[in-house]
């Protein structure tokens, strides 16, 4: 099947399936979100000043996943 036909069956479905499809097309997708440069740093910052070892290793892995998109 191709994209064509794939796009013209979902233009023949329900609005409330139509809004299914997209629906599941956008969690399907990866998250391409990554935080700014000066967020980066604000989370650094927090995770230097963090006086618990499991908030700072917290902090740590928010960086990485914010980094490299979430």
């Amino acid at each position: 099947m191709s994209a064509g036909e794939i796009i013209r069956e979902i233009e023949r479905l329900s609005s409330a399936d139509r809004a299914e499809v997209l629906s599941a097309l956008l969690r399907s997708q990866p998250d391409k979100s990554k935080l700014s440069p000066d967020e980066l740093v604000a989370l650094a910052d927090r995770m230097v000043a963090a006086k618990d070892p499991a908030e700072a290793d917290r902090l740590e892995a928010e960086i990485l996943a914010a980094f490299y998109g979430r």
